[in-house]
């Protein structure tokens, strides 16, 4: 699509394109387009894929971004790659596979999604299985569920360390094209699940990136921040705010976000410290405060952004007819 389509088709969607043509955070970012909230359901009859390859990927990267498609009128589902059996609290693998669980249904709760997919896959070991079967559950589910957005990691992230996380991402770009090919798992349509494209991707990473997309999420902050604490196993969330606050008082310390109970304690160290000051250090990007103030956002997520393409054929026909 030419950037003057792509410019005026986000303008009717309620979008504003701004330029912002500079190095920031390693990222060279231009044209990018702040996604604000839509009231009246715009959405409505949309299906979204949030996947995820452990727990509290989409919630501390895209928990807002989340919760605002679904309160705009999307269907959501959320699909876990792996079993997060590398990951988190309990005496015996089985015992963290099923903290992981618990606290994966928890937050498909909290961003509004309808049902949880585990792939169950091991953690930490997604480069030791076969691509193409991965692929093909994926291709699947974006069949049945009729799924027309994906929100996941960036395929084409760069310094990824974690195996789980790059090779999720291949697979779900591949299986993006691949899910709208009649000719990919024919017995797919004898079973009566038809071909289905994706038409729009949310990418997000942990490092350097293509970002061409903000998405305000100042009206879903606390949504996501609730996402991000009932992942008490894991993660930023479960008794990190009390610690914290506990660690002061010996050292005879105390933070204005700290006084009141344990639950609001833990809410306001994942928004002011997870998700604002010390982003960098615990989630390896900046916070979610610090890349929208170039924008006039108090929150915002970014995203390598891939919309639905326009044919230039009926493009070439319209401006000609």
């Amino acid at each position: 699509m030419k950037r003057r389509s792509f410019l005026s088709t986000s303008m009717a969607a309620g979008l504003a394109p701004l330029s912002f043509e500079t190095t920031q955070n390693n990222l060279r970012t231009e044209e990018v387009v702040v996604e604000r909230f839509q009231s009246g359901l715009p959405h409505q009859g949309k299906v979204l894929a949030a996947i995820q390859p452990h727990c509290d990927d989409i919630p501390l990267f895209a928990g807002g971004t989340v919760a605002k498609l679904i309160r705009e009128g999307y269907t959501g589902y959320l699909i876990r790659t792996s079993n997060d059996d590398h990951a988190g609290r309990g005496a015996t693998p089985g015992e963290v596979i099923l903290n992981n669980e618990k606290d994966n249904e928890k937050v498909a709760i909290e961003l509004g999604l309808s049902k949880v997919y585990d792939l169950g896959y091991r953690n930490h070991r997604m480069d030791n299985i076969s691509i193409q079967e991965l692929r093909g559950r994926l291709i699947f589910l974006f069949r049945m569920l009729k799924i027309d957005t994906v929100i996941s990691y960036d395929p084409w992230g760069h310094y990824e360390e974690n195996p789980d996380h790059y090779v999720t991402a291949l697979a779900v770009e591949s299986a993006c094209w691949m899910a709208g090919g009649g000719l990919d798992y024919p017995e797919h349509m004898d079973a009566g699940i038809e071909t289905h494209s994706v038409r729009e991707r949310y990418y997000y990473a942990r490092g350097p990136q293509l970002v061409n997309r903000m998405v305000d999420i100042s009206d879903t902050i606390d949504q996501k921040v609730e996402s991000n604490r009932v992942i008490v196993t894991q993660g930023p969330g479960g008794d990190a705010g009390v610690r914290l606050r506990e660690r002061l008082a010996q050292e005879g310390k105390s933070l204005p976000i700290f006084g009141g109970s344990d639950e609001s304690d833990n809410r306001n160290y994942i928004k002011n410290i997870v998700l604002d000051i010390d982003s960098q250090s615990i989630r390896g990007v900046p916070s979610d405060k610090e890349i929208g103030k170039p924008f006039g956002l108090e929150w915002a997520e970014r995203f390598h952004y891939i919309g639905p393409q326009e044919s230039q054929l009926e493009e070439y026909i319209r401006s000609h007819n």
